[in-house]
């Protein structure tokens, strides 16, 4: 199994669109590339401790590739957009990619060049190493199945599993 830690806005978006892929086996939204130990989400949401709202993603290579992992990220939010997504606006809500490794770093760097063509340069993503990842509070966790209705889901989530299962399709769950 291999796992990447992605921040791309928040977090319940990542969540919602990594769930529905072939090969995904778990996806845990949590804090990473901060300085305070064992932030709480109403800590992470003043922008002071330095931490970015991302999601663990863990998925098997044999049945989804990590370039195709990637790929979505790069799909499902704008990473031109410096420090926010939409109305989500400050540094936890920035693009970014914590790497674990050299080869990680250099898979990582590589999905961003295949993302500046994507999207026609621009793409302010960070490589960060990854130091510490924290899990964010149980009720973020798969938050988009649990609430469904919830107004934040239905604009902002819906549109981004949406775009991720038609460009998709091959690899989303029946």
């Amino acid at each position: 199994m291999t796992t990447f830690v992605l921040g791309g806005g928040c977090f319940w978006c990542l969540d919602a669109v990594y769930r529905t892929l072939n090969g995904v086996s778990d996806v845990i939204s949590g804090y990473a590339g901060g300085v305070t130990v064992n932030p709480s989400y109403e800590a992470v949401c003043t922008g002071n401790t330095g931490h970015a709202e991302v999601v663990k993603v863990v998925f098997d290579e044999a049945v989804i590739p990590a370039e195709v992992i990637l790929d979505v990220f790069f799909t499902l939010h704008d990473p031109r957009q410096l420090n926010h997504q939409g109305n989500d606006v400050g540094t936890q809500y920035r693009s970014a990619m914590f790497y674990q490794s050299p080869e990680q770093e250099a898979l990582f760097a590589a999905a961003i060049e295949r993302a500046n063509e994507y999207w026609g340069g621009g793409i302010v993503t960070t490589l960060e190493p990854l130091e510490v990842f924290y899990d964010a509070e149980e009720y973020h966790q798969d938050f988009f199945a649990r609430n469904p209705g919830q107004g934040y889901c239905l604009a902002v989530a819906v549109p981004k599993v949406n775009k991720v299962r038609a460009s998709f399709a091959s690899y989303i769950r029946n």
